[in-house]
């Protein structure tokens, strides 16, 4: 079947989506200096490589209805009165389109990530960056695809890529500076998609998508990590000027980012009244939630690589997060891969006693087999 017939909204897959692009690719003939720390990174991303295939159990069945597991309280509409009206069954497909919506942005950002740490290769002047980023561009690609087969097989439900992201994707990729994918992608879009990621991950019930996600984000914390190193050297010797221009795209994507959640396309398509239930996002306890949650990430890396001006501490005050800029993201991000660690380790043990289990069966089979026959 193809991807087209999954979409809850049509999208004509034999058109792709041209974002022009600027800039100069850029070749660097030294070939022995690197960063130790960056030499690090792209050590540990060769490492860690993993095939979707063999690390997450796909065997593991999924209720699309219920994928995530998640409480009625999550929604933003429990509580109102369009959640008191709607049936049982409307409710099961509203949870379907809202994770299809949530996993269908994670697909896209995964394919628009993969594209820019490519653009980062091509342009970034230092070798052992362009050798750091080419392991991303992997990893992108990896987590596309794992997104992708989730979707497809266990939801059967796509969302095309949201008005907010594309937007960020676009400014990101025509801009002719070699830092800004790093900035649009490995800072922004990376922080963020790591944070609800890290949220999801955190309260679902379900041992797919935990897997998945668990294991997503601990590639993410490299990523985000490489883009904070890189950008907090580049960044020492902005002007005024250059550094005025960051935080404004700083600044004016985060509001994008923060309104990309909102989910408007899912109301519509469920039978409700879209305008109304946009309403009550901003009322809603869990979303409030969801949206500071969403900037634990990105806060703390802003201020760390220097574009913390009055204009972007404004920003973050109006909404609500400045105090994240005191994050300790080498804990968040060890923690990350602690997790995604843990989860290997307890499936190991699961199939050890499942193996076990399986031996004694065999064992107590066959002396029931070997027992001797009474004679009379």
């Amino acid at each position: 079947m193809s991807t087209e017939d999954l979409y809850a909204k049509p999208v004509d897959v034999t058109k792709t989506w041209d974002v022009p692009m600027a800039g100069d690719s850029r070749f660097n003939w030294e070939y022995d200096n690197g960063r130790d720390r960056l030499l690090q990174l792209y050590q540990k991303g060769k490492d860690k490589q993993w095939d979707q295939v063999s690390r997450i159990d796909w065997s593991i069945e999924v209720d699309p209805y219920d994928s995530l597991g998640l409480p009625d309280e999550t929604s933003a509409i429990y509580g109102t009165p369009i959640w008191d009206k709607i049936s049982p069954k409307q409710k099961q497909e509203l949870n379907l389109h809202h994770s299809a919506w949530q996993f269908s942005q994670f697909l896209h950002g995964e394919q628009g990530a993969m594209i820019c740490a490519a653009r980062i290769v091509e342009s970034v002047p230092d070798l052992d960056s362009k050798f750091y980023a080419a392991t991303q561009t992997m990893d992108e690609a990896r987590h596309a695809e794992t997104y992708a087969r989730f979707l497809q097989e266990k939801l059967g439900l796509l969302y095309p890529i949201n008005d907010n992201l594309s937007k960020l994707l676009e400014e990101t990729l025509r801009d002719s500076r070699w830092d800004m994918p790093y900035l649009g992608m490995q800072v922004l879009i990376e922080g963020l998609a790591l944070a609800a990621f890290g949220m999801l991950r955190d309260i679902t019930t379900k041992p797919l998508p935990k897997q998945i996600l668990a294991y997503v984000m601990q590639d993410e914390a490299r990523h985000v990590a490489f883009g904070r190193l890189a950008l907090k050297d580049a960044y020492r010797d902005l002007t005024s000027k250059e550094r005025d221009e960051r935080e404004e795209f700083v600044v004016e994507a985060c509001y994008l980012m923060r309104d990309r959640i909102r989910g408007r396309e899912v109301w519509a398509l469920c039978g409700l009244d879209e305008k109304e239930c946009d309403g009550y996002v901003d009322q809603s306890e869990f979303m409030k939630l969801f949206r500071n949650q969403l900037f634990t990430r990105i806060v703390p890396i802003v201020k760390d690589i220097g574009l913390w001006g009055p204009k972007v501490q404004r920003a973050y005050a109006d909404m609500g997060v400045l105090e994240m800029g005191d994050a300790d993201l080498d804990l968040l991000m060890k923690n990350d891969e602690d997790l995604a660690e843990q989860i290997d380790r307890d499936k190991q043990e699961a199939a050890e006693v499942e193996r076990r289990i399986t031996e004694i069966e065999q064992t107590i089979a066959i002396g029931a087999d070997e027992q001797p026959v009474a004679v009379d």
